[in-house]
């Protein structure tokens, strides 16, 4: 393998997930590249994050990454970095024009087909709106989105984990509104709602609602996503948190990252440069003061992913209001 950055193997903090008592790694590796980089990159920078340490990767249907990351996982056994599969902990995603009740099991398999595995450790829906059955796009044309019925596509979703496809399941995106439309029904409640989250959005009446019912709020975009479409270098040109990364002889990064982790939250950080890599694992041995953490609660807030790509004159979010329930 080339350019490995000399790998110290970083032991990461495991969250136990409230079904089941699953261990989640806090610290997630994510493979949403945009714009799109060959599999042969992605598979090479999943090699060398497991050789440092990761062991939680996040995937989605939609990002192109599953077969990749299921070619690292074989490589990284025969090579000897990992004894079996069933050290990593491995997360994908239904996409929009899946979510239907009947589409959302041969989707889970399509997944695992993609990534030669068994069975997922979390199973989670992307978006909560879906999109017409058969046609798989991204940006979703503004005539092609359709209501969710939640009532089928999470028991669908309870289906694939009582089969043993995999082992949680849970949501992406949702409001606090949301989460309790899916909890009203549910048989088996959401583990995790992964969401935008960093210093610039702080989540904060999602993050108390998620606690107070037992689902574990993971942050996408820790560091603002700088270089994708939706993204922006907002969170690492942000003044206090620069201030208070040269106070500490930290990067921006590193201050973002081991604020969201204090904040009792998972992380999804991505990065294929190994430098960073190795950087965004070194958050665990120290912490941000009492000073430090008042002055970052006092930036102002914004999303940096209001959804637009998920409105349409069609409905059935016609604003970014109605996407995240009037939270913004």
């Amino acid at each position: 393998m080339d350019n490995i950055v000399e790998a110290s193997c970083f032991r990461i903090p495991e969250h136990v997930l409230s079904s089941g008592g699953q261990k989640m790694p806090v610290l997630g590796f994510g493979t949403a590249a945009d714009p799109p980089v060959a599999p042969q990159i992605i598979k090479q920078a999943i090699l060398q994050a497991i050789e440092l340490g990761y062991r939680h990767f996040d995937t989605a249907s939609v990002y192109g990454t599953e077969q990749p990351v299921g070619e690292a996982i074989i490589e990284a056994i025969s090579l000897g970095l990992i004894k079996s599969r069933d050290e990593l902990f491995i997360t994908s995603k239904l996409w929009c024009n899946d979510a239907h009740g009947e589409l959302v099991l041969p989707a889970l398999r399509k997944s695992l087909q993609n990534l030669k595995l068994f069975y997922l450790d979390l199973f989670l829906i992307h978006w909560p709106v879906s999109s017409k059955p058969g046609i798989y796009e991204f940006p979703i044309k503004e005539e092609n989105f359709l209501p969710m019925d939640f009532n089928s596509v999470w028991a669908a979703m309870e289906d694939c984990q009582r089969l043993g496809l995999t082992k949680s399941i849970g949501v992406c995106n949702f409001s606090c509104k949301k989460l309790n439309d899916i909890l009203t029904i549910a048989k088996i409640p959401p583990v995790v709602n992964q969401v935008e989250m960093n210093p610039l959005w702080q989540q904060k009446k999602l993050r108390e609602f998620c606690q107070a019912k037992g689902i574990f709020l993971t942050a996408y975009s820790p560091l603002g996503a700088n270089g994708t479409s939706w993204g922006s270098n907002r969170v690492l040109e942000c003044e206090v948190l620069k201030e208070i990364a040269k106070a500490k002889g930290k990067t921006v990064a590193q201050i973002s990252l081991r604020w969201t982790y204090e904040q009792g939250v998972g992380v999804i950080v991505k990065s294929f440069n190994g430098e960073r890599m190795k950087q965004n694992l070194e958050i665990f041995d120290w912490s941000l003061n009492e000073d430090e953490l008042k002055k970052i609660d006092e930036i102002p807030q914004s999303r940096g992913v209001p959804g637009v790509a998920y409105i349409s004159k069609y409905g059935p979010f016609k604003t970014v209001e109605e996407i995240w329930d009037g939270e913004m």
